[in-house]
């Protein structure tokens, strides 16, 4: 008698392991298709231009200081190893733009330097930062 009693009690138990399932692929879900902002790693003063639009998708950030520092992923870098550091996030995220943040008062040259790194690099799109205007 003892036998069949708890064997009755074990069945009338609910069984949450498929609910558990659900739950970790709703998690893993969520947290493979959230977006992150990722930042250059300085705040520069951006020019403001009228046809300024929001590019979307930049996945890549490299700022320009006023002093001509260059900075991509919070970190310092020469003009020399900014190819390096685009063709190793580049492979990271192939779909993604580079998108160049120039304080207004950083020199055209250095710009332009990024600039030839980053198409060396073997990306194509890229993009300048700027600031919309107001009343433009």
């Amino acid at each position: 008698m003892r036998k069949r009693r708890s064997a009755q009690e074990e069945d009338a138990g609910i069984d949450l392991t498929p609910m558990l399932d659900v739950v970790f692929i709703m998690l893993i879900f969520f947290i493979v298709t959230t977006s992150f902002v990722k930042e250059a790693g300085i705040d520069v003063n951006r020019p403001s231009a009228s046809t300024a639009k929001k590019k979307e998708r930049a996945s890549i950030l490299v700022a320009i200081s006023q002093n001509g520092e260059i900075w991509i992923q919070k970190r310092r870098v020469d003009i020399r190893s900014v190819r390096a550091n685009i063709e190793r996030l580049h492979a990271e995220s192939p779909e993604g733009t580079v998108v160049i943040q120039a304080d207004q008062l950083s020199q055209t040259g250095i710009l332009v330097q990024v600039m030839d790194q980053i198409r060396l690099a073997g990306v194509e799109s890229i993009s300048v930062a700027a600031s919309p205007s107001v009343g433009g």
